[in-house]
């Protein structure tokens, strides 16, 4: 298995008030090869969320749709993050099972 570091927005911004549930939040992914991916995720529950912000702002045609992050998963936390990224890099690469533009060359 790939060896791998996290580092996840929701740890470093307002730790202690953030919704696990009902979120979304930008994480970095870090593999012991060099590569380094950043990656979009959104809660089940946050994509409701979304469709109803935007219902009420007017945005995408009043919710008529959504642009989707890059993964979707049941909560923000490290635990579940990390099962997740393990999960898919037995799967293979994640630029493969995920939205390609999630590797950065930076």
């Amino acid at each position: 298995m790939e060896e791998f570091k996290l580092w996840l927005e929701f740890e470093e911004v307002d730790s202690g008030n953030w919704n696990t549930k009902n979120e979304f939040a930008n994480i970095h992914v870090n593999l012991s090869d060099g590569r380094h991916y950043g990656i979009n995720v959104w809660t089940y529950e946050f994509l409701n969320t979304s469709i109803k912000l935007d219902e009420n702002s007017g945005e995408n045609l009043k919710g008529l749709y959504q642009t989707s992050p890059d993964l979707f998963v049941k909560e923000l936390t490290r635990d579940c993050i990390q099962k997740v990224i393990s999960d898919l890099l037995k799967k293979g690469n994640l630029e493969d099972i995920l939205n390609p533009s999630i590797i950065s060359n930076e």
